[in-house]
Protein backbone atom coordinates (compact mmCIF):
# COMPACT_ATOMS: atom_id res chain seq x y z
CA UNK A 1 0.00 0.00 0.00
CA UNK A 2 1.11 3.49 -0.97
CA UNK A 3 2.56 5.50 2.17
CA UNK A 4 1.18 9.41 2.37
CA UNK A 5 3.20 12.04 1.31
CA UNK A 6 6.54 12.55 3.32
CA UNK A 7 4.71 15.80 4.35
CA UNK A 8 1.67 14.23 5.59
CA UNK A 9 3.66 11.81 7.78
CA UNK A 10 5.98 14.30 9.33
CA UNK A 11 2.45 16.69 10.37
CA UNK A 12 0.96 13.94 11.82
CA UNK A 13 4.15 13.18 13.55
CA UNK A 14 4.68 16.79 14.77
CA UNK A 15 1.38 16.57 16.49
CA UNK A 16 1.93 13.02 18.23
CA UNK A 17 5.23 14.64 19.66
CA UNK A 18 3.98 17.52 21.43
CA UNK A 19 2.01 15.21 23.64
CA UNK A 20 5.25 13.43 24.79
CA UNK A 21 7.88 15.99 23.79
CA UNK A 22 6.54 19.53 24.99
CA UNK A 23 5.78 21.35 27.94
CA UNK A 24 1.98 21.94 29.24
CA UNK A 25 -0.68 23.31 28.65
CA UNK A 26 0.13 21.85 25.18
CA UNK A 27 -1.00 23.51 22.22
CA UNK A 28 -2.87 20.89 20.44
CA UNK A 29 -4.25 18.02 21.79
CA UNK A 30 -4.26 14.84 19.30
CA UNK A 31 -4.27 11.90 20.68
CA UNK A 32 -4.82 9.38 17.66
CA UNK A 33 -1.79 11.23 15.49
CA UNK A 34 0.67 8.40 16.28
CA UNK A 35 -1.85 5.59 15.61
CA UNK A 36 -2.31 6.95 12.07
CA UNK A 37 1.78 6.50 11.49
CA UNK A 38 1.49 2.72 11.44
CA UNK A 39 4.85 1.31 11.07
CA UNK A 40 6.30 4.68 10.66
CA UNK A 41 5.53 5.66 14.08
CA UNK A 42 8.94 4.90 15.84
CA UNK A 43 11.24 6.36 13.55
CA UNK A 44 9.23 9.49 13.15
CA UNK A 45 8.40 10.01 16.65
CA UNK A 46 12.12 9.24 17.68
CA UNK A 47 13.32 11.99 15.74
CA UNK A 48 11.02 14.36 17.96
CA UNK A 49 11.90 12.09 21.38
CA UNK A 50 15.95 12.39 20.66
CA UNK A 51 16.01 16.26 19.19
CA UNK A 52 13.00 17.82 20.60
CA UNK A 53 14.83 21.58 21.07
CA UNK A 54 16.30 21.24 17.43
CA UNK A 55 15.21 23.87 15.71
CA UNK A 56 13.57 22.26 12.60
CA UNK A 57 11.51 19.87 14.43
CA UNK A 58 10.41 22.98 17.15
CA UNK A 59 9.70 24.97 14.23
CA UNK A 60 7.41 21.84 12.19
CA UNK A 61 5.70 21.53 15.67
CA UNK A 62 4.75 24.75 15.88
CA UNK A 63 3.60 25.09 12.93
CA UNK A 64 1.29 22.58 12.23
CA UNK A 65 0.29 22.82 16.01
CA UNK A 66 -0.98 26.42 15.97
CA UNK A 67 -2.46 25.99 12.63
CA UNK A 68 -4.78 23.06 13.69
CA UNK A 69 -5.65 25.05 16.54
CA UNK A 70 -6.73 28.23 14.32
CA UNK A 71 -8.76 26.18 12.12
CA UNK A 72 -10.95 24.02 14.86
CA UNK A 73 -11.34 26.89 16.34
CA UNK A 74 -13.53 28.33 13.21
CA UNK A 75 -15.80 25.53 13.19
CA UNK A 76 -18.72 27.19 15.70
CA UNK A 77 -21.98 27.15 13.68
CA UNK A 78 -20.76 25.85 10.89
CA UNK A 79 -21.96 22.28 10.44
CA UNK A 80 -19.96 21.47 6.95
CA UNK A 81 -16.53 21.04 7.31
CA UNK A 82 -14.48 20.51 4.26
CA UNK A 83 -10.85 19.24 4.66
CA UNK A 84 -8.65 19.95 1.43
CA UNK A 85 -5.60 17.75 1.40
CA UNK A 86 -7.02 16.00 4.33
CA UNK A 87 -3.67 13.86 5.00
CA UNK A 88 -3.46 12.07 8.36
CA UNK A 89 -6.10 14.76 10.48
CA UNK A 90 -8.03 13.32 13.06
CA UNK A 91 -10.94 15.81 13.88
CA UNK A 92 -13.68 13.15 12.85
CA UNK A 93 -12.12 10.17 15.07
CA UNK A 94 -11.88 13.25 17.95
CA UNK A 95 -15.16 15.10 17.73
CA UNK A 96 -17.61 12.58 18.10
CA UNK A 97 -20.79 13.42 18.88
CA UNK A 98 -20.14 17.15 17.42
CA UNK A 99 -22.85 18.38 14.92
CA UNK A 100 -20.36 18.44 11.72
CA UNK A 101 -20.73 16.59 7.99
CA UNK A 102 -16.58 16.32 7.92
CA UNK A 103 -15.54 15.59 4.02
CA UNK A 104 -12.28 14.58 3.74
CA UNK A 105 -10.19 15.61 0.37
CA UNK A 106 -7.63 13.36 -0.96
CA UNK A 107 -6.13 11.24 -3.26
CA UNK A 108 -7.53 7.63 -2.71
CA UNK A 109 -4.09 5.99 -2.28
CA UNK A 110 -3.62 8.05 0.99
CA UNK A 111 -7.01 7.70 2.03
CA UNK A 112 -6.79 3.86 1.83
CA UNK A 113 -3.34 4.12 3.91
CA UNK A 114 -5.41 5.99 6.26
CA UNK A 115 -8.78 4.09 6.44
CA UNK A 116 -6.41 0.84 6.64
CA UNK A 117 -4.14 2.50 9.93
CA UNK A 118 -8.37 3.57 11.57
CA UNK A 119 -9.06 -0.25 11.06
CA UNK A 120 -5.76 -1.68 12.45
CA UNK A 121 -5.81 0.51 15.60
CA UNK A 122 -9.58 -0.33 16.43
CA UNK A 123 -10.77 3.47 15.53
CA UNK A 124 -14.04 3.30 13.79
CA UNK A 125 -15.06 6.13 11.35
CA UNK A 126 -17.86 7.42 12.48
CA UNK A 127 -20.94 8.56 10.20
CA UNK A 128 -20.17 11.94 9.91
CA UNK A 129 -17.46 11.59 8.08
CA UNK A 130 -17.12 11.20 4.08
CA UNK A 131 -14.05 10.18 1.68
CA UNK A 132 -14.01 12.05 -0.96
CA UNK A 133 -11.03 10.62 -3.43
CA UNK A 134 -10.06 13.55 -5.76
CA UNK A 135 -7.04 14.83 -7.66
CA UNK A 136 -7.48 18.73 -6.90
CA UNK A 137 -5.16 19.37 -10.55
CA UNK A 138 -7.65 17.66 -12.27
CA UNK A 139 -11.06 16.64 -10.81
CA UNK A 140 -14.25 18.37 -10.26
CA UNK A 141 -14.41 19.56 -6.39
CA UNK A 142 -17.83 20.49 -5.99
CA UNK A 143 -19.05 17.14 -8.04
CA UNK A 144 -17.10 15.08 -6.05
CA UNK A 145 -18.66 16.76 -2.63
CA UNK A 146 -21.95 16.65 -3.80
CA UNK A 147 -21.75 13.12 -4.44
CA UNK A 148 -20.62 12.71 -0.81
CA UNK A 149 -23.41 14.30 0.31
CA UNK A 150 -22.32 18.31 0.78
CA UNK A 151 -25.19 20.79 0.83
CA UNK A 152 -23.86 23.83 -1.62
CA UNK A 153 -26.83 25.93 0.25
CA UNK A 154 -25.63 26.01 3.70
CA UNK A 155 -21.66 27.89 4.79
CA UNK A 156 -18.99 25.36 5.71
CA UNK A 157 -15.73 25.74 6.98
CA UNK A 158 -13.07 24.38 4.65
CA UNK A 159 -9.34 24.05 6.07
CA UNK A 160 -6.32 23.96 3.91
CA UNK A 161 -3.54 23.38 5.47
CA UNK A 162 0.13 22.56 3.95
CA UNK A 163 -0.79 22.67 0.41
CA UNK A 164 -0.43 25.74 -1.17
CA UNK A 165 3.18 25.94 -0.48
CA UNK A 166 3.38 22.68 -2.68
CA UNK A 167 1.21 23.99 -5.83
CA UNK A 168 1.67 26.93 -8.60
CA UNK A 169 -0.25 29.77 -8.53
CA UNK A 170 -2.80 29.11 -11.21
CA UNK A 171 -3.78 25.73 -9.15
CA UNK A 172 -4.07 27.88 -5.90
CA UNK A 173 -6.04 30.51 -7.99
CA UNK A 174 -8.09 27.33 -9.80
CA UNK A 175 -9.37 26.04 -6.34
CA UNK A 176 -9.91 29.63 -4.83
CA UNK A 177 -12.35 30.10 -7.86
CA UNK A 178 -14.60 27.20 -6.91
CA UNK A 179 -13.79 27.91 -2.97
CA UNK A 180 -15.32 31.38 -3.50
CA UNK A 181 -18.58 30.21 -5.07
CA UNK A 182 -19.17 28.37 -1.75
CA UNK A 183 -22.23 29.52 0.27
CA UNK A 184 -22.26 32.93 1.54
CA UNK A 185 -20.59 33.12 5.01
CA UNK A 186 -18.74 30.20 4.22
CA UNK A 187 -14.64 30.46 5.37
CA UNK A 188 -11.37 29.44 4.41
CA UNK A 189 -8.25 29.05 6.55
CA UNK A 190 -4.82 28.38 4.49
CA UNK A 191 -1.89 27.99 5.13
CA UNK A 192 0.77 29.83 3.24
CA UNK A 193 4.50 30.80 3.37
CA UNK A 194 5.60 34.21 2.99
CA UNK A 195 7.83 35.82 0.48
CA UNK A 196 11.59 35.24 1.42
CA UNK A 197 12.02 39.19 1.85
CA UNK A 198 8.87 39.19 4.31
CA UNK A 199 10.49 36.43 6.77
CA UNK A 200 12.24 37.22 10.30
CA UNK A 201 15.12 35.64 10.99
CA UNK A 202 13.54 32.46 12.62
CA UNK A 203 11.75 31.68 9.16
CA UNK A 204 14.63 32.44 6.74
CA UNK A 205 16.66 29.81 9.18
CA UNK A 206 13.85 27.36 8.51
CA UNK A 207 13.30 27.75 5.24
CA UNK A 208 16.80 27.63 4.48
CA UNK A 209 17.17 24.33 6.27
CA UNK A 210 13.71 22.47 4.95
CA UNK A 211 13.12 23.94 1.66
CA UNK A 212 16.45 22.26 0.10
CA UNK A 213 15.43 18.96 1.68
CA UNK A 214 11.72 19.13 0.53
CA UNK A 215 13.19 20.14 -2.96
CA UNK A 216 15.10 16.63 -3.00
CA UNK A 217 12.14 14.62 -1.83
CA UNK A 218 9.89 15.66 -4.68
CA UNK A 219 8.00 18.09 -2.78
CA UNK A 220 9.22 21.40 -3.62
CA UNK A 221 7.90 24.90 -2.23
CA UNK A 222 5.97 26.07 -5.62
CA UNK A 223 4.33 28.91 -4.39
CA UNK A 224 4.76 32.09 -1.33
CA UNK A 225 3.11 35.47 -0.96
CA UNK A 226 2.62 38.18 0.89
CA UNK A 227 -0.61 39.34 2.39
CA UNK A 228 -1.38 41.40 0.05
CA UNK A 229 -1.03 39.56 -2.66
CA UNK A 230 -2.75 36.65 -1.18
CA UNK A 231 -5.53 39.03 -0.22
CA UNK A 232 -6.23 40.04 -3.48
CA UNK A 233 -5.96 36.35 -5.00
CA UNK A 234 -8.73 35.93 -2.57
CA UNK A 235 -11.00 38.75 -3.62
CA UNK A 236 -10.59 38.34 -7.09
CA UNK A 237 -12.26 34.88 -6.29
CA UNK A 238 -14.92 36.00 -4.57
CA UNK A 239 -13.88 36.19 -1.09
CA UNK A 240 -14.87 39.24 1.04
CA UNK A 241 -12.91 39.98 4.62
CA UNK A 242 -9.42 38.54 4.87
CA UNK A 243 -7.55 38.47 8.11
CA UNK A 244 -3.70 36.89 8.49
CA UNK A 245 -2.90 35.46 11.46
CA UNK A 246 1.12 35.15 11.94
CA UNK A 247 2.40 32.78 14.19
CA UNK A 248 3.27 35.45 16.72
CA UNK A 249 -0.17 36.45 16.87
CA UNK A 250 -1.37 33.25 18.56
CA UNK A 251 -2.65 33.47 22.35
CA UNK A 252 -0.15 30.41 23.42
CA UNK A 253 2.82 32.44 23.55
CA UNK A 254 5.41 32.38 26.14
CA UNK A 255 6.24 28.94 26.70
CA UNK A 256 8.94 26.98 28.80
CA UNK A 257 9.83 24.81 26.07
CA UNK A 258 11.65 24.31 22.74
CA UNK A 259 8.33 26.12 20.70
CA UNK A 260 9.26 29.60 19.58
CA UNK A 261 6.87 31.53 16.32
CA UNK A 262 8.72 32.45 13.50
CA UNK A 263 7.71 34.64 10.85
CA UNK A 264 6.93 31.79 7.83
CA UNK A 265 3.82 30.48 7.75
CA UNK A 266 1.08 32.55 7.88
CA UNK A 267 -3.06 31.64 8.25
CA UNK A 268 -5.47 33.38 5.36
CA UNK A 269 -8.41 33.98 7.16
CA UNK A 270 -11.00 34.66 4.27
CA UNK A 271 -14.85 34.24 4.42
CA UNK A 272 -17.04 33.72 1.15
CA UNK A 273 -18.45 37.27 -0.04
Amino acid sequence: MTEPSFTALTAAAARAAHLVVDADPKIFTDDLAAPLLGGRAGELLAYHREHGDQPVLAGARTQVLVRSRYTEAQLGGLTQYVLLGAGLDTYAYRARGADVRVFEVDRPETQAWKRAQLARNGIPAPASVAYVPLDLESGDLVAALIGQGFDVSRPALVGWLGVTMYLTRPAIARTLAVLGGFAPGSQLVADYFLLPQLRDEAGASYAGLVAPVAAQRGEPWLSCFSPESLTDLLRDNGFGPVRHVRQHDHDVWPRTDALRPAGLSVLAHATVA
